[in-house]
C-alpha cells in the first residue's frame, strides 16, 4: 500500500496540457486508476470558460482564446490547490455547452490538472511539480476530435471540421506555445514509413527535458544489455529550440516481454518500499483495447508523481 500523506504536506501537482482531443483525459484516467480516487484529484481547467456555447457564438474568438476563459480565477484556484486548500470550481457541461452548478474540489495527495491552457501563464506554471504537453500530429488529432464530438457531443463531421478551421489561429497562438514549457512532450503517432497491421497501437515519442530528473533507462535500452531490442530506444534529439534532449521511443509493435523490461526498470528506480502499480490499470484505450506505449508513458508519469512525493517527505 502507498502511504498516506503526512500533516502539513502539500499535494504533488501535475499539468497535462494540449489541444482539444489530444488525449489528455485518456492519459489522466490511467493515473487515477493506479493511485486511486482516494489519493488523486483530477481537475479540468476547461471548466473556466467565461461564456457558454450559445454566448460564444456571437464572440470574435473561440474557447481556445484566453479572453474566453477566467484565467485569473484559474490561477487563483491552482495556487490554492497547490497549497492544499479546497476550491469551488466552475463546471462546464461539454454535452450541453452550458455552465452549470460549481463543485467543491478538495486536493488529495496528488492533483492532475488537464486542459487547454494550464501552462499559459507564468503564475499557473509555477504551481506545478511536473508539466506535460501532448503533441499528436494535427491530422491525427483532427480525426480523434471528429470521432469524439460526433459520438459523444452530437455534432456532424462538417461542423467539427469547420470549428477546427476556425480555431486554428488561436491554437497556433495560445495552445501550441505551451509545448516549450513542458518537462515532458508526448507524441502518439504511427511510425513513419511503416505499415503495421490494423489494430497495432500508436507509437509514443517522449521528449524528456532536463528540467526534472528522469529515471535512468540507458542500461535497459541502447546503452546496456540491449534486452529491449529495437522496438524501444533512447536517442539524443534536437528540440525545437535546437537544444539536445533525450527522446524515448516506444513503438506500437513492442512485445509484452520487451515492454516489461522497461516497466520494471522505471519502477525499480523509485527504490524499495513502493508497491508496484496494477498493470491492468495502465494503457487502457477503451472498449477493451490496450497500448503498451500508453502504459509506459503513464508509468513514467506515475514515477515522477511518486518521486516528487518521496522528495517532499524527505
Amino acid at each position: 500500500m502507498l502511504r498516506a500523506r503526512g500533516a502539513g504536506r502539500r499535494p504533488v501537482m501535475l499539468a497535462i496540457a494540449g489541444d482539444s482531443a489530444a488525449g489528455k483525459t485518456t492519459l489522466t484516467k490511467g493515473l487515477v486508476r493506479c493511485l486511486g480516487a482516494d489519493r488523486m484529484t483530477a481537475v479540468c481547467v476547461d471548466d473556466y470558460h467565461r461564456y457558454d456555447r450559445a454566448e460564444r457564438a456571437g464572440k470574435p474568438f473561440t474557447a481556445l482564446h484566453p479572453d474566453c476563459n477566467h484565467i485569473d480565477i484559474m490561477e487563483q484556484h491552482l495556487q490554492l490547490l497547490s497549497m492544499g486548500e479546497p476550491i469551488l470550481k466552475p463546471v462546464y457541461d461539454h454535452a450541453t455547452g452550458e455552465l452549470v452548478r460549481p463543485e467543491l474540489v478538495e486536493p488529495r495527495d496528488f492533483v492532475i490538472v488537464e486542459g487547454l491552457l494550464p501552462l499559459h501563464t507564468r503564475l499557473a506554471r509555477a504551481c506545478f511539480d511536473i508539466t506535460v504537453y501532448l503533441d499528436p500530429p494535427e491530422p491525427l488529432r483532427h480525426s480523434w476530435k471528429v470521432r469524439r464530438d460526433c459520438e459523444k457531443r452530437g455534432y456532424d463531421p462538417e461542423q467539427v471540421m469547420a470549428e477546427l478551421a476556425r480555431r486554428e489561429p488561436e491554437s497556433a497562438a495560445y495552445i501550441r506555445p505551451q509545448r516549450k514549457h513542458a518537462d515532458i512532450v508526448v507524441r502518439f503517432a504511427p511510425v513513419a514509413g511503416r505499415l503495421d497491421p490494423p489494430g497495432t497501437p500508436l507509437s509514443a515519442e517522449l521528449l524528456l527535458r532536463p528540467t526534472i530528473d528522469h529515471p535512468e533507462l540507458a542500461d535497459v535500452l541502447d546503452g546496456g544489455t540491449g534486452d529491449a531490442g529495437t522496438a524501444m530506444h533512447l536517442r539524443l534529439h534536437r528540440d525545437t529550440d535546437g537544444r539536445p534532449v533525450d527522446a524515448l521511443h516506444v513503438h506500437g509493435y513492442v512485445s509484452p516481454e520487451e515492454s516489461q523490461v522497461v516497466k520494471k526498470a522505471i519502477w525499480e528506480r523509485l527504490g524499495a518500499g513502493t508497491a508496484p502499480p496494477d498493470q491492468n490499470a495502465l494503457g487502457r484505450l477503451g472498449e477493451g483495447d490496450t497500448s503498451d506505449p500508453l502504459a509506459i508513458t503513464q508509468l513514467l508519469l506515475l514515477y515522477h508523481l511518486l518521486d516528487a512525493d518521496h522528495r517532499q517527505a524527505a
